[in-house]
C-alpha cells in the first residue's frame, strides 16, 4: 500500500529544446566549514548556504565541453531502499605545481561542491555525506595538441538528489 508522503504532485510534459549539457564552472569547500542550509519552501532548491566565519568556497573555472556531472538512481526494491550516487569528473588543464598542490588538498578532505552547468543552473553535491576524490590522474599526450592536465573524479551517495541552488546564492559563497 502507497504512503500518502509517495503520491505523485505533477505531471511532466515536453518542453523547448534550449537545454545544454556540461558544466562551467564548481566551487569547492571543506565539508566542515559549511554550517547550514536554507530550502525553499516545496523543497528541491537552497536559499542560503551558510560557511564558518572566514571561510569561503574555491572557484574552478573549467573549459567547456570537458566537464560532467551524474547523478545515479540507485533502488533495490527488495530492500526497500533508494540513493542517489553522484559523481563530478573535471578536467583542469595544464601539469603544474600549484594545481597539484591544490589536487593534493582536494583528495585529502571530505568535500561540499556547487556545480554551475551550461543552461546557468547551480547544483549542490555532497548535502548530507559530502564527496570526496575517488579517483584521477596527471598527463601529458604525446602529440602537441594533446591535453596535458588533469582528471578528477569526485563521488558521493544522498539520500535525495542534489538540489538546485539560486543564483542569487553565488556571490556569497566567494565572499
Amino acid at each position: 500500500m502507497a504512503l500518502a508522503s509517495c503520491a505523485l504532485t505533477q505531471s511532466y510534459a515536453l518542453d523547448c529544446r534550449d537545454s545544454l549539457g556540461g558544466v562551467t564552472e564548481v566551487y569547492f569547500i571543506e565539508a566542515q566549514n559549511v554550517t547550514g542550509v536554507t530550502e525553499a519552501s516545496g523543497g528541491g532548491t537552497l536559499t542560503a548556504i551558510t560557511k564558518s566565519a572566514g571561510k569561503v568556497f574555491r572557484k574552478y573555472e573549467l573549459v567547456p565541453g570537458t566537464s560532467s556531472m551524474t547523478e545515479t538512481i540507485n533502488a533495490n526494491q527488495q530492500n526497500g531502499t533508494v540513493f542517489y550516487a553522484q559523481e563530478l569528473s573535471i578536467i583542469l588543464n595544464k601539469l603544474q605545481a600549484n594545481t597539484r598542490n591544490e589536487i593534493l588538498l582536494l583528495a585529502q578532505n571530505n568535500l561540499k561542491a556547487v556545480v554551475g552547468d551550461a543552461n546557468g543552473k547551480y547544483w549542490y553535491l555532497g548535502r548530507v555525506n559530502s564527496i570526496m576524490v575517488s579517483g584521477g590522474n596527471g598527463a601529458t599526450g604525446t602529440a602537441q595538441g594533446d591535453r596535458s592536465g588533469y582528471t578528477l573524479t569526485f563521488s558521493g551517495a544522498e539520500k535525495q538528489m542534489a538540489p538546485e541552488v539560486q543564483a542569487s546564492v553565488i556571490a556569497g559563497l566567494i565572499a
